[in-house]
Formats: structure tokens, sequence, C-alpha cells
């Protein structure tokens, strides 16, 4: 190779150093990662926080929040509390999931930042699962403002997989379980809601209306919650947890459609010869004893074989719901529901469990708002002729 080759080549090497250093330079001034990005995007999230005490998680790469997700921190970040702390955090996050949450805790005085990664909202056991591998107390899901704690109750069911929930199978159109173990029904229909939000199966577990007490709070615990025609209490809430209402209710009866003219207020009903007809261990039966007096009272231990014995004779007058009269009456052309639009009481149906499950309680509690705000509860009530009242 003689000299002007090697010098060419020299020259050439140079050349395309000198254009390999300034193409580097050009793509580091928009790279997000630069400490001078870093820096804008730290003040701006710091100025962001000083607005929202509360509480937020924001999109750093669009200065937006999120409204749907699982929240979940990263440990690398925890324990970011200033300015320059912060810049850490989002040079974290701009490498990782691109998101940043804080929170003031108040008694200290300090905000909280994390890097933070966001998992979809149907993926709750991963998200725990990722929290509990980052040590972290709980994940929050954002559309529902909701803390999932790593060692409650909602977390031992997505480990386990599947949703036990108790119901008496013997209570149509609510809870009712065929011969060949088929649930179906309203309630069954609200606990699979339920199951779905927290990514798990449904097991169902049978119960009893005289057992029911007993067996939510059975230890160790047959089921995680009880659900399927539960009227809301003042009573049940003093001993167990109860939800928000998903269903209105009141006591009504049913008879023979050829005799619906016979009934027209409680009084009618109240005569040594009506024979009124309950299940027992319930609200029907209690009903029936403090308020019927005078009429025969017959106790059928079969909920679901009552309307068809009144039909037949064997009884005057069922005691039952609003919610479970009309499914009879459009099935068997022999019943007739007279006062179903005057209801002796009013209520709501819920969800029973267990105290100590408030996780699980605010995580119903929030499918209950969600399934009201997003049409899912009008629309079950419609496939079922029920009454929606939200």
């Amino acid at each position: 190779m003689n000299k002007e080759t090697i010098k060419f080549w020299g020259f050439t090497l140079l050349l395309s150093l000198c254009c390999s250093t300034v193409l580097s330079a050009c793509s580091n001034s928009d790279n997000p990662t630069t400490e001078d990005s870093v820096s804008v995007i730290a003040d701006k999230v710091w100025a962001f926080s000083q607005n929202h005490p509360d509480g937020f998680t924001l999109d750093i790469r669009t200065m937006t929040e999120p409204t749907e997700g699982i929240a979940v921190s990263y440990a690398e970040t925890q324990n970011s509390h200033s300015r320059d702390q912060l810049a850490m955090v989002v040079r974290h996050a701009l490498q990782h999931d691109g998101y940043v949450g804080g929170w003031l805790n108040t008694e200290q005085g300090l905000y909280y930042f994390d890097s933070t990664k966001l998992f979809p909202e149907t993926s709750l056991g991963s998200a725990i699962q990722f929290g509990k591998e980052n040590g972290q107390h709980s994940v929050f899901i954002l559309s529902t403002y909701t803390d999932v704690p790593m060692t409650g109750k909602v977390a031992e069911i997505v480990e386990r997989g599947t949703l036990l929930v108790g119901t008496t199978g013997d209570y149509r159109p609510l809870s009712f379980c065929e011969n060949d173990g088929t649930y179906w029904g309203f309630g069954i229909e609200m606990a699979q809601e339920i199951a779905n939000r927290l990514g798990v199966e449904t097991t169902f577990v049978k119960t009893s209306w005289p057992t029911l007490t007993a067996d939510v709070l059975a230890e160790p615990q047959m089921f995680d919650l009880a659900i399927g025609g539960i009227t809301i209490t003042d009573t049940r809430k003093e001993t167990m947890l109860m939800s928000e209402g998903y269903l209105a209710n009141g006591k009504t009866i049913l008879c023979r459609k050829s005799e619906s003219e016979r009934f027209k207020s409680l009084a009618d009903i109240d005569k040594p010869e009506v024979r009124v007809m309950v299940n027992p261990g319930g609200l029907n039966e209690k009903f029936a004893n403090a308020n019927l007096t005078h009429a025969t009272i017959i106790v059928h231990e079969k909920n679901e074989e009552i309307p068809s014995l009144i039909a037949e004779g064997e009884a005057d007058v069922m005691i039952t719901e609003i919610t479970e009269a009309p499914y009879y009456v459009q099935t068997d052309t022999r019943l007739a529901a007279p006062l179903l639009n005057e209801p002796f009481t009013h209520g709501e149906i819920g969800v029973l469990m267990q105290k100590g499950q408030e996780d699980l309680l605010q995580m119903v509690n929030h499918t209950i708002r969600q399934m009201k705000s997003d049409g899912t509860l009008r629309r079950l009530h419609e496939k079922y002729g029920l009454i929606y009242t939200y």
C-alpha cells in the first residue's frame, strides 16, 4: 500500500469518527434519559405532585393520568421523597414502564415517589405477584381507587384461583341448583361478575337459610362470601359484613290465581282459616311469626317446592319476596302475586361475609358500583324480569 492510499484511508477513518461523534451527540439530545430531559420531566412531575396530595399515577411520557389499570411500585425506587430523589425515580421510569406514582404522607410531611408498573385490571394475580416480589404492602386499582393488600382476603382468593361462594340454591330466579349440580340465577351471575373482576374462577358451596349465619361464621371458613336473596339487615351487620345493595326487595305473597281477590291486605291473610307456608330459618319465617298471629303457619323444608304446593292447594299463601314472586307467576299460570306492587316491607339484597374481610368487601362494593354505572346491573335485572331501582 503506497503513501497516498494510506493517507486516503486515514482521512476516511477520521471523517467517519467525526460523523459518528456528531450523530451520537444529536441522538443524545433527543434521548429522554439524558440528564437534561430527566430534570425537565422531574420538574413537571414535582409541580404536578404539589396539586395532587391525595396521590396520582402519571404517564410521564405524555404527562397524563391513566384511568384504568393496576399500579404497583418498583422496589428500586422506594423511599424517594425529595426533588433530587424524584429525578432518580423519573430516570428509572423512563427506562422501564414510563409511569410515576406519588402520594403525600401528611403525618410525616413527605411525598413518596415511585417508578410504577401498570397491569391491566384483568391481571390482578400478576399484579399481586409483582407486588410481593417488590416488597409492596398493596397494589392500587386505578378505576375504583381500591387498595388491595398483599396479605388480605383478596390476595388469598387470587392465589387460590377460585372464589368460594355460599348459596342456598333454592331461590328462583336468584340462586337455584339443578339436579345435575348446575347453578343459575341473578345472584349466581353477580358472584361470577365479582370473580371475573378478581380474575378467578367461581366455586359454589351449598348452604341453607337455617344455617346461613353459622356457615358464614364457620372456622375454618366454608366459603369467602354468601350470595343469592340475602336481605341487608342491621342484625346481620352486627356480626358480619354486608355489601351495598344490588337488588331491591320486600315481603309479598303468592297465592292461587283463583283466590287473588281474596287477599288484598295483611289483615286478609291473618285469619285462622288461612294456611300460610314458609321455609324455615330465613326472614320469611320471621316475618310470618311476627305479623301473622292468627293465621295457620306451616313450615316446609324446601323453599323451591312451596309455590307448587300453594298451586295444588296444600296451603293458601306463601310469604316470599318481590324478587321471587314474579318468576313463579310467569312460570305457573295457576299462581298470582296480587300485592306485588304493595310489598309489606322495603329493603335491599346484598352480599354477606365474615368480618375481617374489609378488602374483599371493598372489592365487592366497587364491583356493584361499576355494574350500576356501566349498565351491567340494569341488563341483569332485565334478563330476569326484576325491577331496577338504581
